[in-house]
């Protein structure tokens, strides 16, 4: 019998080649006051984006620009909503990475009240949000983070007593989605595996999850399937436009399952790690995959009883051997082994590259949180998958 479960809404989808031509034109129908969203390197690089406004402009509406120069940070937020609150904002439209949507959506949310960001953000935050918001439009220029289709925006705090936390509403998932592979087309090679294994990173987690479902799992291999088929060949060859497609349906799927199914102790580290270090969200997902599943494995090899999680890990291993007559053992040695070529092939930054030593190792341990994850690893076990990447 199929487990019972619920799904949140997602956002009006348009996927597809050149989609951002056809549907952005018709957006002024919500509004001529456009805040657009864009991130500095993203602006300059992807000729897409100037064509976009071009668009915008010539269906009448009136655009105000903000940058965002990396991860939204309160004050980002704080100060462009009380620039933009006498403009008569109607519609917020966010195009470039997780970051830039992530800002984007809680501009959105914030413009309509007075107070700041730091109020509405859980574990900081005293105050829940109405839901209330501005018209949203999300169009990604790089296939990472799924946030396109996520209830959350992520914002962040970095120092000695940073913070990376969600403004969190079910209203707060976009009105539209659009997804188009060419703008992803200028993204460099490093980016491009950074976000790849992000995107891989919550497929895997969130298909792991103890709160899966049976859609989140079709959807989660799915998107996993399409990792497989095209990450290394769009970081190698990033002209690909058949690897770019798959890659950006992946980042896409990638947002609905872990916006329904969440996700595992890999992005609690991206959040421990992130709010104390300035070290890019994709980079800490990447760099410690492969440790975080070899260790995870072998965590289940020891059990005397067979898990959900067993079946999902030898599921991989058939997925990515493509191998048949294995034992289960095999398949589930094969995932991890894979996942760890992979992280290598991706050439990605360690930890200790961003200035983490080992001595700030259990710090960060001790406010990781294991999320949805399968299994609970104790903090001395969490320095060692750290120290490995250092």
């Amino acid at each position: 019998m199929v487990a019972g479960f619920n799904l949140l809404r997602t956002p009006r989808i348009y996927f597809g080649w050149k989609q951002s031509e056809s549907v952005l034109g018709l957006i002024g129908r919500y509004g001529k006051r456009v805040l657009l969203v864009t991130g500095s390197a993203s602006y300059t690089r992807n000729q897409g984006i100037t064509e976009i406004i071009t668009t915008l402009e010539k269906a009448g509406c009136i655009v105000h620009h903000a940058r965002i120069e990396s991860e939204p940070s309160p004050d980002d937020v704080d100060n462009t909503t009380g620039a933009c609150r006498g403009q008569d904002i109607d519609l917020v439209l966010s195009i470039g990475g997780g970051s830039v949507i992530d800002a984007g959506k809680a501009l959105s949310a914030m413009l309509p009240i007075t107070d700041s960001i730091r109020d509405y953000l859980e574990g900081v935050g005293t105050k829940k949000h109405s839901g209330k918001r501005k018209f949203f439009v999300a169009v990604p220029t790089t296939s990472g983070t799924g946030s396109e289709a996520t209830a959350n925006a992520v914002i962040s705090f970095t120092g000695k007593n940073g913070f990376k936390r969600s403004l969190r509403h079910e209203n707060l998932v976009p009105d539209m989605a659009i997804v188009d592979p060419q703008l992803t087309l200028s993204c460099p090679p490093e980016i491009t595996a950074a976000s790849g294994m992000d995107a891989f990173t919550q497929l895997v987690e969130s298909y792991l999850s103890v709160k899966a479902n049976v859609l989140t799992d079709a959807l989660a291999l799915e998107g996993i399937n399409q990792i497989h088929k095209n990450l290394l060949t769009v970081v190698r060859h990033g002209g690909d436009t058949e690897a770019r497609t798959g890659m950006s349906l992946a980042a896409l799927l990638s947002g609905i399952t872990l916006a329904n199914a969440g996700l595992g102790l890999i992005h609690g580290f991206a959040s421990s790690i992130g709010g104390l270090h300035d070290i890019p969200h994709g980079t800490v997902c990447g760099t410690l995959m492969g440790v975080v599943n070899r260790y995870q494995v072998s965590a289940l090899m020891r059990l005397s009883e067979v898990t959900a999680a067993h079946d999902k890990y030898e599921k991989l291993g058939r997925l990515f051997s493509g191998a048949e007559k294995k034992s289960p053992g095999w398949y589930m040695e094969y995932a991890v082994e894979y996942v760890e070529t992979l992280t290598g092939q991706m050439n990605l930054k360690r930890l200790g590259d961003f200035g983490i030593k080992g001595s700030d190792l259990m710090a960060i341990a001790e406010i990781t949180d294991h999320k949805s994850n399968p299994l609970h690893f104790e903090k001395e076990q969490l320095v060692e998958m750290m120290r490995e990447r250092l």
